[in-house]
């Protein structure tokens, strides 16, 4: 953890730790090595947001979380399943499936039933602080895992970023303000998400996306979280030439998470 990590990040990031805990006496770090052999072939995340970015399309990266700390439940029927076949047939290049069950109500299990029920990668969405949940993230078939610098020193984050390539996976890493973004970029990473989030005051500004765009180079590939609910939005970003965008609430709360999705972007 850094020095500076919000309140509410200390208290999920010490439940955590207690879970990885609980979790290692079920299944030992070794037979998660082992089960990782037969994990399903890695689907390119970075590759799919490529893709879409090289056909001049937005990359939509849609959230399926069922609730969150500061907004409590987001959708009562709640089918990963048929959320993720709806996103995939409205344009989605990629899905962000959360895992944490404490906070965001998550499950491993809906991140193994959205992947099988259509062809997009999927990053495993989670506080990511030990090489337990690395292996264990490539188990359950992610294709790329959340690393926030926030959350970790440089060298736990270094590490975690080199197994996660080790194991074939992408990473998301995930930013906050301008020194986060120092660190991340030290990293190698190329796919940087930048949270319009303050996990102090859980207030949303797109300027903190704007406001970090001259800090990486082309080779970086810009990630815009949280606070994208309008078209204006969307626009506001592209404008500033953002082409990608992980969006979850807004998809949430609509009858078709899909057809938001298509509303919004397309």
């Amino acid at each position: 953890m850094s020095n500076n990590t919000p309140d509410i990040l200390v208290k999920i990031l010490n439940r955590k730790r207690e879970e990885i805990a609980e979790r290692s006496k079920q299944v030992s770090i070794e037979v998660l090595k082992q089960q990782c052999k037969s994990a399903d072939a890695v689907r390119g995340f970075i590759k799919s947001i490529e893709n879409k970015i090289n056909n001049n399309q937005p990359a939509v990266i849609a959230e399926i979380k069922k609730a969150s700390p500061s907004k409590g439940l987001l959708r009562e029927n709640f089918e990963p399943a048929e959320i993720a076949k709806s996103y995939a047939n409205h344009g989605a290049a990629c899905l962000s499936i959360l895992t944490d069950k404490d906070y965001f109500q998550g499950h491993e299990e809906y991140l193994k039933q959205a992947r099988a029920a259509c062809e997009l990668p999927v990053i495993r969405k989670d506080f990511i602080i030990d090489p337990y949940q690395v292996y264990e993230a490539r188990v359950i078939d992610a294709d790329c895992i959340l690393l926030i610098v926030s959350a970790l020193d440089d060298e736990t984050l270094q590490s975690l970023f080199d197994l996660a390539h080790e194991l074939g996976m992408d990473v998301l890493m995930e930013v906050h303000d301008e020194d986060e973004m120092h660190r991340a970029v030290k990293t190698g990473a190329r796919l940087i998400g930048i949270n319009n989030r303050n996990l102090r005051t859980f207030e949303t500004s797109l300027d903190t996306t704007l406001n970090m765009l001259g800090m990486v180079s082309d080779h970086h590939i810009l990630v815009t979280e949280s606070g994208i609910h309008s078209s204006e939005d969307v626009q506001l970003m592209k404008d500033n030439k953002v082409n990608v965008f992980l969006v979850g609430e807004a998809f949430m709360r609509a009858e078709s998470p899909g057809e938001k999705l298509a509303e919004l972007f397309f």
